[in-house]
């Protein structure tokens, strides 16, 4: 009944205004805008109170989704999605477990003045990275117990250098802040913060604040009222989370408590364990994702695993018991990402190129030291205005850019080169549309006016390496350059190598292993050349291919006349086997005669000394007789090598091995 009286009511608040549009067609703006009324007419009306099932009809399917898909014990991930379309992905593995926001007790190992930071051993495999700017003012020399307050931080400027405020085996207190990259080790801070669902405290800081996402200033006086009659203990501070909008006194207060009762089992650890020690670990990935970007405003929570779904239940049923029902099971046959077509969309994340709706693209390339990412026009065309053109890919890339940034988790300096345009207005407009659709990350971003080439840098906060960092490695045979040398280029390497090698005083053998294709091209193309190195040098030259090298990859050895390894350095990719350490034996003294040992005592051998002569040259230290001299090489036929078999095994000219008299 009440649904069919406002129903009527709406519908006589809409009569006179419709009879209001009857008016001429002919009218200004100004006249149209006073009368409020459009140039439908009352048909206009009616057609929207037709759609108006269908809108209904529509708001029936969800239009925020969590989809939690689980490996059990390999990989979680978390999927984002607002009106089907995917905005946000988490994974973590078990054999990369996040440590962001883990606590410990470390011990401080160096202090390096020169870049004003200190690496600390908190009980992992790397140490910490701590920079004075993350000290908080407990350590400074000469400290008062003054607390900073929330949101004011000491100046850089005034802080004392670190060499005064720390020593090398001094416990220190820390918090990872971001996961450690390739060499480096994590990022930590001494500003500890626990995170609940509607606060986040910090100890050893004063005062109170209100998330910088809160914008509103009328709704951000309205809870630091709410706050400020909430029982807050001293010496500690508070910051009210996005997810704290709205939230009761009560609710507020129950996640205070929660937070205090956290922090005094951290401290007692801290009074009894000794360092390097943790004493804090997060929460895994689902309760954390649904502490940090769970609202109200999701409709559903969808698991594949029983288990995990009942953990999400109870951690909802705690912060937020109206929406304990939002959980939901999936048993379906179809996997869950496939079913929602998330891995196609994963797929694209992966992908160098991505494409706009009005048919331009974005090329993304990544480099240890920026991201750089391109905008092209394609193939969309505005025959009459190439402004128009340049403006509507822009903003579109714009949009696509920021979901990209938070879809692949890439950060660091960002280069964006925008199809340039000459108004001015439309390039105010693009960084403004540019900046706002940063604002919905929680990963802080700092932007830059566009330049006169139409180019915008951005620093985007970086936490832990990029999606594809961990999905993909770098590729063994061109070391992530995503280049190899070509046929041509390795053929012409190696017959270089080849003349340097072939020169060596003591080389009478080389042996070159390469890929397939680039063998068949050397004893095809370079038969004749080849054979004139050997006649040229009297060096043997042996070619091979094998699939266990590279395309630009070689193997090359060089051995002498009695078969030793000789060392070469191949100065290039080329693998050169390193000759093998000779057995340390002591020299034995023969006789010049038939080699007979010297089998006397030190006496006698020092009384034969003193009666004979020193020996002359006939003397000479060998091998002892249980490494005997490889035979002389029989003589090689003068024909150029290479000549049936193709492996150029041959040699011009005999080789003569070199004896002892």
């Amino acid at each position: 009944m009440e649904n069919q009286e406002n129903d009527a009511q709406t519908t006589e608040q809409q009569q006179p205004q419709s009879g209001q549009e009857a008016s001429p067609a002919r009218r200004s703006r100004r006249g149209r805008r006073r009368r409020g009324g459009g140039s439908g007419g009352s048909g206009g009306e009616a057609a929207a109170l037709v759609k108006a099932p269908a809108t209904a009809k529509g708001s029936e399917k969800p239009k925020q989704l969590m989809v939690v898909n689980v490996a059990e014990g390999d990989e979680c991930r978390i999927a984002i999605l607002n009106d089907g379309k995917l905005e946000e992905l988490y994974i973590e593995r078990a054999s990369a477990v996040s440590h962001v926001g883990n606590i410990y007790k470390g011990r401080v190992t160096n202090v390096e003045p020169s870049i004003q930071a200190a690496f600390v051993d908190f009980g992992l495999g790397k140490n910490g990275f701590l920079h004075i700017s993350d000290l908080q003012p407990q350590y400074f020399p000469n400290n008062r117990g003054e607390l900073e307050e929330v949101g004011r931080k000491t100046p850089r400027r005034e802080r004392p250098p670190i060499q005064r405020c720390l020593r090398r085996g001094q416990e220190v207190i820390v918090q990872i802040t971001k996961e450690g990259i390739g060499t480096k080790g994590p990022t930590l801070t001494t500003y500890i913060s626990l995170p609940g669902r509607y606060l986040v405290m910090m100890p050893g800081m004063n005062r109170l604040g209100v998330s910088r996402k809160i914008e509103d200033d009328a709704a951000r006086r309205k809870m630091r009222e709410i706050l400020d009659q909430l029982d807050l203990p001293s010496g500690m501070g508070f910051i009210l989370r996005t997810a704290g909008m709205d939230r009761t006194k009560r609710e507020l207060q129950r996640d205070l408590q929660y937070l205090m009762r956290l922090w005094k089992s951290v401290a007692k650890r801290i009074r009894n364990e000794r360092a390097p020690a943790e004493l804090y670990q997060e929460s895994d990935l689902v309760i954390r994702t649904i502490r940090d970007v769970f609202t109200n405003d999701f409709d559903k929570i969808i698991v594949d695993d029983p288990a995990v779904a009942q953990r999400a239940r109870d951690f909802i049923s705690i912060v937020s018991p109206r929406k304990a029902d939002v959980v939901e099971l999936y048993e379906g046959s179809e996997p869950l990402f496939h079913k929602y077509g998330i891995e196609a969309e994963i797929e694209k994340i992966n992908s160098r190129r991505v494409q706009l709706p009005s048919g331009g693209s974005l090329v993304i390339d990544t480099t240890e030291a920026l991201v750089a990412i391109d905008v092209n026009s394609g193939t969309y065309r505005e025959q009459e205005d190439p402004e128009a053109t340049a403006y509507k890919i822009n903003m579109e890339a714009a949009e696509e850019i920021a979901r990209q940034l938070r879809l692949r988790d890439l950060g660091g300096v960002i280069i964006i080169d925008f199809i340039d345009m000459r108004s001015e207005k439309h390039r105010r407009e693009l960084e403004r549309a540019l900046r706002e659709a940063l604002k919905k990350h929680k990963e802080r971003a700092r932007m830059l006016r566009m330049s006169q080439f139409g180019i915008i840098e951005l620093t985007r906060q970086r936490q832990r390496p990029s999606i594809k960092r961990s999905i993909y490695q770098d590729c063994p045979h061109c070391k992530g350059a995503g280049l190899i040398k070509t046929t041509e280029s390795m053929v012409l390497d190696v017959m270089r190598l080849l003349r340097l090698a072939a020169h060596q005083p003591h080389v009478a053998r080389v042996q070159v292993t390469l890929h397939p294709t680039v063998a068949f091209e050397l004893l095809n193309r370079k038969r004749t050349a080849i054979a004139q190195l050997e006649t040229d040098s009297k060096r043997a030259i042996r070619i091979e291919g094998s699939m266990d090298v590279g395309l630009d990859e070689f193997r090359i050895e060089c051995r002498d006349a009695r078969d030793r390894v000789v060392e070469f350095s191949a100065g290039t990719n080329g693998q050169s086997v390193p000759p093998p350490l000779p057995p340390v034996r002591p020299p034995v003294r023969v006789d010049s005669r038939r080699g007979h040992d010297r089998g006397r005592g030190r006496g006698q051998a020092q009384r034969s000394s003193q009666a004979q002569p020193p020996p002359g040259p006939a003397r000479a230290e060998r091998p002892p007789a249980r490494d005997p001299l490889p035979p002389p090489a029989p003589a090689e036929s003068s024909e150029p090598a290479g000549g049936t078999n193709g492996t150029n095994e041959g040699a011009s000219g005999p080789t003569e091995w070199p004896v002892d008299e």
